[in-house]
């Protein structure tokens, strides 16, 4: 079967290189060691709980918020195209 440029495999290497990036993306991100009782950001309390339950924060909730937002990396559509895909 004539698939042009793409390999034979190419598109679950593709799926499997998205799953990869977002996997090395959240460890990159993961929190550890001892909880700030004052957020970093605002100074406000983080409450004890929120530091219980997450070991290693430095953001109380709101600007927890806020940062998600500005690092939401998640694409809708795989970057790593195939040449067909950029040909068509």
């Amino acid at each position: 079967m004539a698939v042009g440029w793409a390999g034979d495999n190419a598109v679950n290497q593709q799926i499997e290189d998205s799953l990869n990036d977002e996997i090395k993306r959240v460890r990159n991100q993961r929190l550890g060691g001892e909880s700030l009782e004052y957020c970093e950001e605002c100074g406000e309390p983080i409450p004890e709980a929120r530091r219980k339950a997450q070991p290693g924060v430095r953001l109380c909730i709101h600007c927890q918020e806020e940062a998600d937002k500005e690092n939401h990396a998640v694409s809708l559509y795989n970057r790593r195209g195939s040449k067909d895909s950029q040909l068509r």
